[in-house]
């Protein structure tokens, strides 16, 4: 209840204009989001760095209605690039399709995509497709599939463990050595196309994580790259410690090395477990959000853990 009720403000104008003026609030944000501007972002990443772990930074937006605010967004994410490069950070980025125009004309994002990846590709860096909610999985995907045939390889995706068909998109991504991002999923799924119940979309993470990472050993996929910007095939994306412990577990199994395997979570949660599997010599890499389009990534943060909303609500005692 308290999860679709926070997924239904992500998207509700009227909240949005009452909710992202209050003071309060943006103490709270702080937590999850880097910052409104990119030097607070790299700032984040430094900190992060000098501690072993590596990021992927996000310039918030989604759901963009025209194409010079697509055209706008594409220049912002070359600039994070841009940012990347000229600080010598570890880090990708990463890209919603609905930012940079896919709502407005499916040609005209893949343009923007083929744009910002060869931007990456002159600098060796890596840009990680994110994944939105269900209607638009499988464009995403073939977008995706498309810089391939464009001649890059600097380009990997996110899957989503809740819906009922990522394990044949992943079986089928496997087989090419896409890198892929695993995480259960943060949007509101019918039933129709999504597990409804925690303990299944648990269990199906688990058993989408032991075909990447069989993948990733069975195809020889490339390692975590030197610079820390290209991950490996599986990209384990969690902060539920069950779900890291299986994994681990797993990879000891098959014997898969801890270099051909990454750990990834978002920025401001469960810190103390990203630098204790850091210190254990797991790569991981932080999720970092920064931009003034930061309230539907809030909203949504909220819906995942109970324990951010008491860190919400704890904020607006404090003076």
């Amino acid at each position: 209840m308290l999860r679709s009720f926070f997924i239904y403000l992500s998207k509700a104008n009227w909240a949005r204009k009452l909710i992202a003026k209050l003071p309060m609030v943006w103490r709270v944000v702080t937590r999850f989001v880097a910052g409104e501007d990119l030097d607070n972002a790299i700032q984040a990443i430094k900190v992060l760095n000098a501690k072993g772990i590596n990021a992927t930074l996000d310039h918030l937006g989604e759901n963009t209605a025209s194409s010079e605010h697509a055209r706008q967004a594409t220049r912002d994410i070359i600039a994070a690039l841009d940012g990347i490069q000229a600080a010598g950070v570890r880090a990708n980025v990463s890209v919603k399709l609905t930012q940079i125009g896919l709502a407005i004309d499916p040609k005209l994002c893949a343009d923007n995509l083929a744009e910002i990846v060869r931007h990456a590709n002159e600098y060796h860096n890596f840009v990680r497709v994110d994944m939105e909610d269900s209607p638009v999985t499988q464009v995403t995907i073939g977008i995706m599939r498309e810089m391939r045939q464009r001649g890059f390889e600097n380009v990997g995706i996110v899957i989503q463990a809740y819906l009922y068909r990522s394990e044949a998109d992943i079986r089928e991504l496997v087989k090419d050595c896409y890198t892929v991002r695993l995480c259960k999923g943060a949007y509101k799924e019918p039933a129709s196309v999504a597990f409804p119940k925690k303990k299944d979309v648990d269990a199906n993470y688990d058993k989408l994580a032991e075909i990447l990472m069989d993948g990733a050993l069975s195809k020889s996929c490339e390692q975590l790259s030197q610079d820390g910007r290209f991950p490996p095939l599986p990209g384990l994306a969690t902060h539920d410690e069950l779900r890291i412990a299986h994994a681990k577990a797993y990879a000891q199994k098959i014997g898969l090395p801890q270099q051909a395997m990454e750990f990834q979570m978002l920025y401001g949660i469960r810190r103390e477990l990203q630098e204790q599997l850091a210190a254990e010599g797991y790569p991981v890499r932080i999720y970092v959000p920064y931009g003034t389009e930061w309230y539907p990534y809030f909203m949504r943060r909220l819906a995942e853990r109970p324990a951010n909303v008491w860190f919400l609500i704890s904020n607006f005692f404090r003076r």
